[in-house]
């Protein structure tokens, strides 16, 4: 898992999350008609609860998370794991709203005078706040630009290396080391037709760049079907301009064309 590929939206998902745990050991209950000293049951003390808000969730974030943050999220009948928690997130914050309008459900149909039951507690109105939240970054993380800027910001890179230098280090950012014939095309190489190589544009020079949010890697041949993503976090090497695409080289030495490098860093 990849925690650079984490966004600003999936930082308030993990914060609303860490609030909600919180919450879960506050009062469920308020009343002012209470007995002084009385000790007010938590979160943990209604099963309902436990299960449709706090454990909701709490699994709800981390498949948020989880499905963000892997290269190739694992899909539960057609659905990407993201999309099964943020359907959680929306059931807890439902299960949470209903709670607060009702928190002592149908116990106080049993009294015989007076039908007021005790209030909405503290543990139980933060629970809602931070269902309501996650929920909401959740939704709005993939549609919002502001949220789907990086969580952590890939780190200034050092001066590039001239194309077909000598780096040191090793290969995921500015300086590190390429494979042999990195950038070099080769008859027959996968993605460009036998004895037709294209050349870079005769002012390129190769650099090192980081996408600010996941993005398809397609194959040089124009197929459909990206080759690999390029994940936030990681520096790529741009060895070919394509109009305004370019051909970047992955970690494993795979090449393919980046098509969408609006708001990219260059290293």
């Amino acid at each position: 898992m990849n925690i650079r590929s984490l966004t600003r939206g999936d930082g308030v998902v993990i914060g609303a999350a860490v609030l909600l745990f919180i919450a879960s050991f506050l009062d469920f209950y308020s009343s002012d008609g209470a007995p002084e000293g009385l000790d007010m049951p938590s979160l943990w003390g209604s099963g309902p609860v436990l299960m449709g808000v706090v454990l909701a969730g709490v699994i709800g974030a981390a498949l948020v998370i989880v499905g963000r943050g892997l290269p190739q999220a694992p899909k539960v009948a057609g659905l990407d794991l993201g999309q099964f928690g943020v359907a959680f997130t929306v059931f807890a914050a439902w299960s949470a709203l209903g709670n607060v309008f009702d928190p002592a459900s149908a116990a106080n149909n049993f009294g015989t005078g007076s039908s007021d039951g005790p209030d909405a507690g503290i543990g139980l109105i933060l629970a809602l706040v931070a269902t309501l939240v996650m929920a909401a970054a959740a939704i709005a993380t993939p549609l919002v630009p502001a949220l789907k800027g990086a969580l952590i910001p890939a780190p200034r890179p050092a001066a590039p290396q001239p194309y077909g230098g000598q780096p040191q280090g090793g290969y995921g950012y500015p300086g590190a080391q390429q494979p042999a014939g990195y950038g070099q095309p080769q008859p027959g190489q996968p993605g460009q037709p036998y004895g037709q190589p294209q050349p870079p544009a005769a002012d390129f020079s190769p650099f090192w760049f980081a996408v600010p949010v996941p993005r398809p890697l397609f194959a040089e041949d124009g197929s459909p079907t990206p080759i690999a993503e390029l994940a936030p976090g990681t520096w790529y090497l741009a060895v070919e301009q394509r109009g305004p695409a370019l051909v970047a080289q992955t970690q494993d030495g795979r090449r393919g064309v980046l098509q969408d490098t609006t708001g990219i860093q260059r290293g």
